[in-house]
């Protein structure tokens, strides 16, 4: 009987240690959020280079579209502005984890725009060739804002 005491007084006992161990105890120390190197936004303003001489060829497309010149149409976005796809591609996987999917997302859209500028133009549309074109330039402008710059160097705040 006496044993029995003992045993339930010493689980008693652990489990206030117990409880006063997990509430006093500090938590664990949180990551700094990830940021990017001085490299990694060098490596990323050289392919944002690149990528801002393409968005300057834009206005030639819609003086393409404006024309009706719709062979030219479908050339250049397959020509000069063919690289696109490539470059957005490799530029995406060089953002963090928590960038990418909205990089990726705003590059789909441009994509799936440029296609719809090729179907106008494939069927003379002028009308909708010239829509999509404003929306692509829409996210062309908005991916280029996902890209980092020197404010988002680690260590700098």
């Amino acid at each position: 009987m006496l044993m029995r005491s003992y045993r339930s007084i010493l689980a008693l006992m652990l489990a206030l240690v117990t409880t006063c161990l997990v509430s006093c105890g500090s938590p664990a120390a949180t990551a700094p959020p990830p940021a990017y190197t001085s490299q990694q936004v060098e490596q990323i303003q050289r392919t944002v280079s690149n990528l801002s001489e393409l968005r300057g060829k834009m206005p030639v497309l819609k003086t393409k579209i404006d024309n009706r010149d719709w062979v030219d149409v479908s050339t250049y976005i397959h020509g000069p502005l063919g690289s696109l796809r490539r470059t957005m591609s490799y530029l995406t996987r060089q953002l963090l984890p928590q960038d990418q999917k909205a990089a990726s997302e705003a590059a789909d859209d441009l994509f799936e725009h440029l296609q719809q500028i090729n179907t106008a133009a494939e069927n003379r549309n002028y009308q909708l060739a010239i829509t999509n074109y404003q929306e692509a330039l829409i996210d062309f402008d908005r991916y280029l804002k996902l890209i980092p710059d020197a404010s988002n160097v680690a260590g700098v705040a």
